[in-house]
C-alpha cells in the first residue's frame, strides 16, 4: 500500500510519500482511488474528477490549472498542469497576526563580540574587493593556516568575479554586499584585500563600512606595497591576536539569527522538510531569536501565506513592494515571472512556480511577519524577517549571510554539497537521499513521512542547530565548502 498525504482537506490531489503503481486503490477520506497510472514519489494524484480548466489545488491553495480533463486517479504534473501566474498584483492587507507564546530561551555555546553581537565561530577573514586578487587572497589562505589554533575556528577567503567594471546599482549593490560580510559576528577579525585600480576604491569602501574596530580590520591594496604576501603575514597575524581574546561561554538562543533555505527542492520539500524548519522558526521566535526567509521569486503563487501575516500595514506594505519589485525586475529584463521550476524540481514532483512556491513558504512557520529588509541589509527585528534576494541557491544563502545569519538551514529534496560563508546546515526531504549522500546531509527530515511528527523533526533539529552554534561543524565545513556569490544586475564595462 502506498504511503500518501492530503495536505488540507479542500485539497483534489494527493502526495505520493512513496511510489504508487497502477490499479492500486487508495483510500482518501473514506472514498477508494484508483491509480489509473504510475505516480512517482512525490507527485501528484487527483483524488476526484478535474475538469479541464479547473484549478488543481494544493496545500488548500491553486497551484495551477489542469489543462485538460482529468479524472480521478490521474498522475497530475507538467503533461497537464499549467501555471495561473502572470505580472504585478494588487494586494489587500487582511491582517491574520498570531503572536507566539513566549518561551524562556536556551543557551548555546557562542561567542559575545564587543559591540554585544553573538557569534557561532571564531574565524579570520580574507575579503577581496576584487576578483582580480582572487588568487592572492587565496595563496593568503593557504600559507597562514599555522595561524588557526588557540581558539580560532578557521582562516577563509570568500572570492568572487566584481569589484571592477560595474556601474550605477549594481556597483554599489557589490559594494554593500562586501562591506556586510566585513561586519559579520562570525569573522572575529578580517583582512580587506584590494587591487589599488579598481572600481570599488578604497576610500569608497571605507565609506560604506562606516565606524569600524581598526583592531578587527584590516586593509591591504597590493599595487601599494612590494611583496603583498610579505606585507599580508603582519596584518593577518594582529588579526589572529584580536581573534584570540573571544571565548566560548553561554549565550542565549534569543541572539542567534538563522536563515532558511531550500534547494534542489521536490515533491516531499513542502511536506517534511519545510514544516519542519517552519516549526523550528517558531520555536526561534518564540525565545525572541531571528530567522530569515529570501527567494522572493519562490514566493510568486503563495503570498497569501505569508503578506497577512506581517505585523502591521507599514510592513505589509514593505511586503508588497519586495513582491511586485522583483516581478518587475523579471518583466524589465524580457522574463516570464513563473520561469520556474528547475528540471530537478519536476522531476521530484514539483509542478509550477505555485506549487514550489506553496512549499517554499512551508520554512516561514506561523509566526508574523516582524520586517522586510533589502539586499545587503540588516537584521534588526527580532522575529521573522523576509529578505529582498533571489531563489538562486548561491545568491540566496550569501544574502542571508549578509544580512547577519550566524547559520543556514538549507532544505534539499535532491542534494547539494555547497556551504555559504556561514555554516550551513543540509536537511534531507527524503530519507532515500539522506542515506545515499550521507556526507553531503545533516540532518534527515525524511521521517516525517514514515510517521514522526513536525514537532518532534523540529526538536530534534532544534537541538542539533544549538550544537552547530556550539562549535560542532557541518558537513559542508567539514571538507571546507564555503563561497559566496553577488547578486549581480548591470553591464559589465
Amino acid at each position: 500500500m502506498a504511503n500518501t498525504i492530503q495536505i488540507t482537506p479542500n485539497d483534489n490531489v494527493i502526495v505520493a510519500l512513496s511510489p504508487i503503481s497502477k490499479g492500486e486503490t487508495i483510500e482518501v477520506n473514506g472514498v477508494s482511488v484508483t491509480a489509473l497510472e504510475d505516480v512517482p514519489q512525490g507527485h501528484k494524484m487527483s483524488v476526484k474528477d478535474i475538469a479541464e480548466g479547473e484549478n488543481v489545488i494544493k496545500y488548500g491553495f491553486p497551484i495551477g490549472h489542469a489543462t485538460a480533463a482529468a479524472p480521478a486517479g490521474s498522475w497530475m504534473h507538467t503533461h497537464n498542469v499549467k501555471t495561473n501566474l502572470s505580472g504585478e498584483m494588487e494586494y489587500t492587507y487582511c491582517p491574520d497576526v498570531h503572536p507566539l507564546s513566549k518561551v524562556e530561551p536556551e543557551t548555546f555555546n557562542g561567542y559575545i563580540r564587543k559591540d554585544g553581537r553573538a557569534a557561532i565561530r571564531n574565524e579570520i577573514w580574507i575579503i577581496p574587493t576584487v576578483g582580480c586578487v582572487n588568487d592572492v587572497a587565496k595563496k593568503l589562505v593557504n600559507d597562514n593556516q599555522d595561524l588557526v589554533s588557540d581558539g580560532i575556528d578557521g582562516l577563509y577567503t570568500f572570492t568572487h568575479p566584481f569589484g571592477c567594471s560595474q556601474t550605477g546599482g549594481d556597483h554599489a549593490q557589490t559594494r554593500k554586499l562586501l562591506a556586510a560580510l566585513v561586519r559579520h559576528p562570525n569573522a572575529a577579525a578580517v583582512l580587506v584585500l584590494s587591487l589599488g585600480c579598481e572600481n570599488l576604491t578604497h576610500e569608497q569602501f571605507v565609506e560604506e563600512l562606516g565606524d569600524y574596530d581598526k583592531d578587527r580590520v584590516k586593509f591591504l591594496t597590493t599595487q601599494e606595497v612590494e611583496d603583498e604576501f610579505e606585507a599580508a603575514r603582519p596584518l593577518l597575524e594582529e588579526c589572529a591576536a584580536y581573534a584570540r581574546q573571544f571565548k566560548r561561554q553561554p549565550v542565549p538562543v534569543s541572539k542567534l539569527v538563522v536563515g532558511m533555505k531550500c534547494g534542489g527542492s521536490d515533491g516531499l520539500s513542502g511536506i517534511t522538510a519545510n514544516p519542519t524548519v517552519g516549526r523550528f522558526s517558531d520555536m526561534m521566535g518564540a525565545r525572541g531569536g531571528s530567522t530569515v526567509l529570501t527567494e522572493v521569486p519562490e514566493m510568486f503563487g503563495a503570498e497569501g501565506m505569508l503578506m497577512n501575516r506581517c505585523i502591521n500595514k507599514e510592513i505589509f506594505d514593505k511586503a508588497v513592494n519586495m513582491i511586485n519589485g522583483f516581478k518587475n525586475y523579471f518583466i524589465s529584463h524580457n522574463e516570464v515571472v513563473y520561469d520556474n521550476p528547475s528540471p530537478g524540481n519536476k522531476q521530484g514532483g514539483i509542478t509550477t512556480l505555485e506549487d514550489k512556491s506553496c512549499g517554499c513558504v512551508q520554512k516561514g512557520g506561523s509566526a508574523p511577519i516582524m520586517d522586510v529588509i533589502g539586499y545587503g541589509d540588516p537584521v534588526v527585528t527580532p522575529g521573522l524577517n523576509m529578505l529582498y534576494g533571489p531563489g538562486n541557491d548561491l545568491v540566496s544563502s550569501t544574502a542571508m549571510t549578509a544580512a547577519g545569519a550566524h547559520m543556514i538551514l538549507f532544505t534539499t529534496g535532491r542534494g547539494t554539497p555547497f556551504g555559504a560563508p556561514a555554516p550551513t546546515l543540509k536537511i534531507a526531504t527524503n530519507t532515500k537521499l539522506a542515506t545515499k549522500k550521507a556526507g553531503w546531509i545533516d540532518f534527515n527530515a525524511g521521517t516525517v513521512a514514515e510517521g514522526e511528527s513536525l514537532d518532534d523533526a523540529a526538536k530534534r533539529l532544534f537541538d542539533l542547530v544549538i550544537e552547530v552554534a556550539g562549535g560542532k561543524k557541518t558537513k559542508s565545513e567539514e571538507k571546507g565548502f564555503r563561497e559566496i556569490s553577488i547578486f549581480k544586475d548591470g553591464v559589465v564595462l
